[in-house]
């Protein structure tokens, strides 16, 4: 029999990587989990060395330790959804994949973490494979970064250079990779160029073909790390609440919590100023 918290909270489960610098990752997601009310519960996937800067080490968990930690929050807690962050290699995919399959009552938030900033990939091939083929259908939302998705639908969007005409592009691409996937996207553009960025949602057909297009003035000399993090780990929060009307709903109210924080930041060390979610 599964038990509620104490105070009756909804629950929420977050799959990712520490951040010992406290801007990503496991922390950022449960400072969102708290910030919308929600009661956070983790299974760590690897242990990370970084601040906001970089990252200079990487230590994956066990698969089968993976899974177990998710396991024994199901076993504790109703789960209402779950989001999934770093997943650093395909044996830990297939543990998380195997864990929602057993527990398919449970919404998923999949944040492909598999591009830096840098460009650099941060997931092998078979791992990517493995994401797309496993624990990607399973996810009642996605949400790549323009990098993710090139890789995603395996072809690169001529459009990204080109401010003028991103607008329009980014909904075609958002709508075919939605259609690739079968899951509903939302496609990020932060890493398009231009004063503005926008953020699409897409639904594949067979779901209606719906999309919403978010639109952001793009924010100067704020180190924006921890934004995907806090934006899926925003919209699972959203959906274990039960609060929103559907999924377009529980994203909407994601996009405005990112973009309060990346609007009013801290400064911190002097000069330099870290979005605050």
């Amino acid at each position: 029999m599964r038990n509620s918290t104490k105070s009756d909270l909804p629950v929420a489960l977050t799959l990712a990587g520490s951040d010992s610098g406290g801007g990503a990752g496991i922390q950022a997601d449960l400072l969102t989990f708290a910030a919308h009310g929600v009661f956070g519960t983790t299974a760590i996937t690897a242990l990370t060395a970084q601040n906001p800067d970089g990252v200079s080490s990487v230590n994956p968990v066990p698969a089968e330790f993976v899974r177990e930690q998710a396991e024994q929050v199901a076993r504790y807690f109703n789960i209402g959804a779950a989001k999934t962050g770093m997943l650093a290699a395909a044996e830990i995919i297939n543990a998380v994949a195997d864990f929602f399959e057993a527990h398919r009552e449970i919404k998923i938030v999949v944040d492909p973490v598999m591009i830096a900033t840098s460009g650099a990939k941060l997931i092998d091939d078979t791992a990517i494979a493995t994401l797309r083929e496993r624990l990607i259908p399973l996810a009642s939302l996605v949400t790549p970064n323009l990098d993710e998705a090139e890789v995603l639908l395996g072809e690169k969007f001529a459009w990204r250079a080109n401010p003028k005409t991103q607008s329009g592009e980014i909904s075609e691409s958002a709508e075919k990779l939605s259609e690739a996937l079968g899951v509903p996207v939302l496609l990020k553009g932060g890493h398009g160029s231009g004063d503005e960025v926008f953020d699409v949602l897409a639904l594949p057909k067979a779901q209606g073909g719906v999309d919403s297009l978010v639109k952001h003035s793009r924010v100067a000399g704020t180190n924006t790390h921890g934004s995907g993090c806090t934006l899926s780990a925003a919209i699972a929060a959203n959906l274990a609440r039960g609060a929103c009307e559907n999924l377009s709903s529980a994203v909407s109210r994601a996009e405005d919590y990112v973009s309060a924080g990346i609007s009013n930041p801290l400064p911190v060390a002097g000069e330099r100023f870290i979005a605050h979610f």
